[in-house]
């Protein structure tokens, strides 16, 4: 019994900490944010991660679209933390796809951050950008469900 009181103990404390490091990497986003922003607009592109680390990034732009400053926050964990991007200060936000040699040159998951940055800005700049939320795996599960039986068909007609 007093295992069971102790394992107890060590789940509340482990999310109990879960919690506290979750806001300080709120909070730290919150300061990177407001930091940017006096610079200029704010780019942000966000690749979510399942199994592999999340990526987070934030480019200062300016009215033309140049790069002013930029940063990224990349882990699994609530430990991550923002850090320089220099290489991409200068840049027209335009041109970074993944034809540009610099981010051909990132991790596949800070690529997707950085195309997705983009995206947004040139929609927002175009006046056709709508914030979709994105469900969790989870929350689709009922739309898999129903569509199952017609894919398990059309296996079977090929």
């Amino acid at each position: 019994m007093d295992t069971l009181y102790i394992l107890g103990a060590v789940v509340i404390v482990a999310y109990l900490c879960q919690i506290i490091l979750g806001l300080r990497q709120i909070k730290h986003f919150n300061q990177t944010y407001s930091e940017m922003k006096k610079l200029g607009r704010v780019a942000i592109g966000r690749r979510s991660g399942r199994i592999k680390a999340g990526t987070i990034v934030l480019f200062a732009i300016d009215k033309k679209g140049q790069v002013l400053d930029a940063r990224r926050m990349q882990g699994i964990t609530v430990a991550a933390r923002f850090k320089q991007m220099p290489d991409y200060i200068g840049q027209d936000l335009h041109y970074l796809d993944s034809y540009n040699p610099l981010v051909r040159k990132e991790k596949k998951l800070l690529q997707t951050a950085i195309e997705d940055a983009r995206e947004v800005f040139v929609r927002s700049e175009v006046g056709d950008y709508r914030d979709v939320p994105k469900f969790a795996p989870v929350m689709d599960l009922g739309t898999r469900l129903k569509m199952l039986p017609a894919r398990i068909r059309y296996q079977f007609k090929k």
